[in-house]
């Protein structure tokens, strides 16, 4: 397969790359995440129990409320914070937190981004551009 770019709206953060995590599921860093392992802790989350460090983290919606705008700064502060933030549409409180955490989130894709990218795609996130660019399979 060849590259393929997915357009959304204008993000915040840094240009990265790195491997997807996939899943058609929600996000809250409250509620879904173990922010001292590193891993997504709800049961009943579609990524329970997998590391969510250094990956492009790739979801439906945001949720949660003003506690996920520290706690995404304090999983950065400690490295156990994901390289980017992908997801079909993110509150204005997900949006602060990228912000006070300094990562990558792009949001409002062209298309369903959770059916768009498979979990060990190369994900080339450039957030100023609302471009991400999809490499199959080399994560």
């Amino acid at each position: 397969m060849t590259e393929r770019v997915f357009t959304g709206h204008v993000g915040i953060g840094p240009a990265v790359t790195g491997p997807a995590l996939v899943a058609d599921d929600n996000f809250s860093a409250r509620y879904d995440l173990d922010r001292l392992r590193g891993t997504f802790s709800r049961p009943t989350h579609k990524l329970a129990g997998e590391s969510y460090v250094d990956k492009v983290l790739v979801l439906n919606i945001a949720k949660g409320g003003v506690a996920t705008a520290w706690m995404l700064r304090e999983m950065a502060a400690r490295g156990k914070a994901p390289l980017a933030l992908l997801l079909n549409f993110a509150n204005p409180i997900m949006a602060q937190g990228a912000v006070h955490a300094g990562f990558p989130l792009i949001d409002r894709f062209e298309e369903d981004i959770t059916r768009a990218i498979e979990t060990g795609d190369e994900v080339l996130v450039e957030p100023l551009l609302g471009r991400v660019v999809v490499r199959p399979g080399r994560a």
